[in-house]
């Protein structure tokens, strides 16, 4: 009998943002801004656990309210605006991995992304179990080109990439004579749960790329993003999943 995978989707919410203070649980349209990634997890009956890694007592308390588990806080010193990933990470799977709770794959679901749906989720695993490989990560196609990019040396600029085209610099082109080039966003990523010790990483060696359409990979980091992702919503430019269940803020 084929072995059914084991599955766990990992959400990071630690509470000591910087940029914008409280991030994490930001009202956003009636809920705090962690629940919608619960939500979208919750509604894919794909997970066989939805756990939430937080220093924050309160912030655990709102994530148990829209339905993940917080088994143990994150030590601080994972909990800094330099922690890797990877540090996170394998703590937790680490500490349910002594309790003799094994997977087999992971999810990062950001916080950050309220317009990640059950269906990019869905989406994203079928397309993984496709292709049978190590990782997936969700990328989009950059709008500030890196051939339009410098570094600073000695009070001159230079650009990070070098080439021409047509006999123009790269930095001199418009922006559709460029190489697409691909940034991740903070919509998904997936990976086999065994790259944390093979290549002491979140990813192998070899990672997919999974292109978010449209606004699906649309990340709250700032203050302007949070206004913009306010107004599309006022404009019904696009839209997140209805949360069911009553607001924590008004329970």
């Amino acid at each position: 009998m084929k072995h059914k995978p084991r599955i766990i989707a990992l959400i990071p919410a630690r509470s000591g943002s910087e940029r914008v203070k409280n991030k994490n649980i930001l009202n956003f349209f009636g809920h705090p801004l962690l629940a919608y990634a619960i939500n979208s997890a919750v509604k894919t009956n794909l997970f066989d656990k939805i756990i939430v890694s937080t220093d924050s007592n309160h912030y655990a308390k709102i994530a148990n309210y829209y339905g993940a588990e917080i088994p143990f806080l994150r030590p601080k010193k994972i909990s800094t605006s330099i922690s890797s990933d990877y540090s996170w990470i394998k703590y937790t799977l680490s500490k349910l991995a002594n309790k003799k709770i094994i997977f087999d794959y992971f999810f990062i679901l950001r916080p950050v992304n309220p317009f990640r749906t059950s269906k990019t989720i869905i989406r994203a695993w079928k397309f993984f179990r496709k292709k049978k490989n190590i990782s997936l990560r969700a990328v989009e196609l950059c709008d500030q080109h890196p051939a339009k990019m410098w570094s600073l040396r000695k009070g001159f600029i230079f650009p990070l990439i070098k080439g021409t085209h047509k006999g123009q610099p790269l930095y001199s082109c418009q922006y559709k004579t460029l190489p697409k080039i691909y940034v991740q966003n903070a919509s998904l990523e997936i990976s086999k749960v065994n790259v944390l010790t093979k290549n002491r990483s979140i990813v192998g060696k070899k990672i997919i790329p999974f292109f978010t359409n449209k606004y699906e990979g649309l990340d709250i980091n700032n203050f302007y993003d949070l206004y913009y992702a306010k107004y599309l919503v006022k404009k019904k430019i696009l839209k997140f999943e209805d949360i069911k269940k009553k607001s924590f803020f008004k329970k």
